[in-house]
């Protein structure tokens, strides 16, 4: 992989992974399109930009990562179980739902769900305003919905933030619940993934990871704080609209 993909792939990892939109549909189409190959190497480069999204989340929220935080970070662990257990017992099945289209339908389930959770979403309904004020039972909730992004296309981003809105939550909560919720999520699978790619480090082009891993690390954390201000004045309805738009684009490309 070039400096110019690798710069690419690295603005597209750290502006999708925390946004409703799925990063797999676009990294589908940004490989194909810059003629990246599916080799170990790449997925050892997809390993080093992943880290530098989650370290651009801890600085986000390093508020939140202190021993006063443990009751939040219980609720946190509690939703991340049953992701957990799921995706390790069905881990080879998984795999074989892997297809573009797959992600395009699922780009497009998630577009209309959102457009559908808009449509009945009621202030009056909301009871938490506040991360900290959500219950272990919300949070089970929203670990059970965090489940179907286990199928490609759903976007982790997306189902967590669907299934906080539908249990109580309100948007700029369901989303920031969901990024500390990537912070343990995120490292398992990235963590995961670098023990099975570790070996491939030693023909790595370092210039290029160091380079994909700032660039991972700053559109991150900038989109983070750009999609934090936004839901203060908009909904989440231009996503949905956006998946629809983008799924049907990958089936017609595909």
């Amino acid at each position: 992989m070039d400096i110019f993909s690798a710069i690419i792939i690295g603005i597209i990892e750290g502006f999708t992974e925390f946004l409703p939109i799925s990063s797999t549909g676009h990294m589908i189409v940004a490989s194909r399109f810059l003629g990246v190959e599916e080799s170990e190497l790449n997925k050892a480069y997809e390993v080093i930009i992943q880290f530098a999204a989650i370290i651009a989340v801890m600085l986000a929220y390093r508020s939140k990562l202190s021993l006063k935080k443990i009751e939040l970070w219980k609720k946190v662990m509690v939703a991340f179980f049953p992701l957990l257990v799921v995706g390790f017992i069905f881990k080879d099945q998984i795999k074989m739902l892997f297809s573009v289209e797959v992600v395009a339908t699922m780009f497009i389930v998630g577009g209309v769900l959102f457009l559908i959770v808009e449509r009945f979403y009621k202030e009056s309904h909301i009871r938490v305003h506040d991360i900290e004020s959500v219950s272990f039972r919300q949070t089970l909730w929203i670990g059970i919905a965090q489940v179907f992004s286990l199928v490609p296309g759903t976007s982790r981003a997306g189902a967590t933030i669907i299934g906080g809105m539908l249990t109580g939550l309100d948007r700029k909560s369901s989303a920031e619940f969901s990024f500390l919720l990537a912070i343990p999520v995120m490292g398992a699978v990235s963590g995961y993934d670098l023990l099975k790619h570790y070996h491939e480090f030693a023909n790595a082009d370092y210039t290029g990871f160091a380079v994909g891993f700032v660039v991972a690390f700053v559109v991150a954390y900038l989109t983070i704080k750009l999609f934090m201000a936004f839901l203060e004045r908009f909904t989440f309805v231009a996503f949905g609209i956006y998946r629809i738009i983008f799924g049907l684009l990958l089936l017609w490309l595909y």
